[in-house]
């Protein structure tokens, strides 16, 4: 019965599992923000399954999230426990040992204190230094950094200072619509020296110019989450790679994305780009609370108005490859908030 009143209200598509990560995770914790990040559904879909819990007198809503007594025979019944993470306290889940990079991540603490704020308009957000530096260890862990040609696409955690800090790779181009963000690298370039980089304005809706493509040999990015958007950016990505056997990084939530719409973007990288998924790392990216939250659909499907005050946006760390047949995307997308929107989307 739940199951059936959750679909009739929601437009995300929602299993008895949806139902049970929730409850699991209510069991833990009464922080909304929270029941989102350990359930790992979408944040809408989390507000919907919530709401009908509390019609059914399954929940109260307070100024915390809590099973009733009814709710708590019903978890009983069901043989649902307590949602835990157990994440490693020295590298969160990463499986990436920070040692080697100490000294890395020290200088760009400093740098990125006077870094631009996140802009709601592009959808922006960053994850913390700790997560900025992983991704050079695990790129470098991989190959794909030394005397390497890197192109960053949208660079909201500044991952190109990182990359220039370390010295790892050849040549670096980042591209941003941002120009505040396209400013600040460029700054930090000049200030510390450092020549092979080149920064460009670009929305990338608009393919890369032509001396992009096919010019590197690797590729990160940190795409809105929509499939349009998702097969836009990695689309970019991998037409800017020399050829087969490259490599290229990109983030996906599960905040913001059911398994139905993983399994798209998963059918998009395997049947359109034919590009193959070497690693999947659960939770690797873990994004600093915006600020912006009070402008978010996130915030008005809250069901408690209370800002976040843990870290609870995460996202998986996917690594692809090209083989001999991949192909990226090179076509105009003349799509307006349908690149950064959908009906699971959170942080618009």
């Amino acid at each position: 019965m739940i199951l059936e009143k959750v679909r009739e209200i929601s437009e995300i598509p929602v299993y008895e599992r949806s139902i049970e990560n929730v409850l699991s995770a209510i069991l833990t914790t009464g922080d909304f923000w929270k029941i989102v990040d350990l359930s790992e559904e979408p944040l809408p879909l989390v507000a919907d399954i919530i709401r009908v819990l509390e019609e059914e007198g399954l929940v109260k809503i307070t100024d915390k999230i809590e099973l009733t007594e009814k709710g708590l025979k019903y978890v009983k019944n069901l043989g649902i426990g307590k949602r835990e993470l157990n994440e490693c306290e020295f590298c969160e889940g990463r499986g990436i040992s920070l040692k080697n990079y100490e000294d890395l991540l020290k200088k760009f603490k400093e740098i990125v204190k006077n870094r631009p704020m996140p802009k709601h308009e592009y959808d922006q957000g960053f994850v913390t230094p700790e997560c900025t530096v992983a991704r050079i260890a695990l790129m470098n862990s991989r190959g794909d950094l030394f005397n390497k040609d890197v192109l960053v696409l949208g660079d909201d955690d500044l991952t190109s200072i990182a990359l220039m800090l370390s010295k790892l790779p050849r040549r670096i181009v980042t591209v941003d619509i941002d120009e505040r963000l396209i400013n600040f690298i460029k700054e930090v370039a000049e200030e510390i020296g450092y020549k092979n980089i080149e920064v460009i304005t670009l929305d990338l809706r608009k393919p890369l110019p032509e001396e992009y493509k096919k010019s590197f040999d690797t590729f990160i990015t940190d795409p809105p989450e929509t499939v349009f958007a998702i097969k836009t950016f990695i689309g970019r990505g991998i037409s800017s790679l020399k050829g087969e056997r490259k490599a290229g990084y990109f983030g996906i939530t599960r905040r913001e994305s059911s398994l139905d719409k993983w399994r798209e973007i998963e059918r998009v990288l395997i049947n359109d780009f034919n590009v193959v998924i070497t690693d999947i790392i659960r939770n690797f990216n873990h994004y600093v609370n915006w600020g912006y939250e009070e402008e978010t659909r996130a915030w008005k499907l809250a069901p408690i108005k209370k800002k976040p005050e843990d870290i609870w946006y995460k996202s998986y760390m996917f690594r692809i490859e090209t083989l001999k047949d991949s192909k990226g995307f090179d076509e105009e997308v003349k799509v307006g908030d349908e690149l950064y929107n959908d009906a699971e989307s959170s942080t618009t």
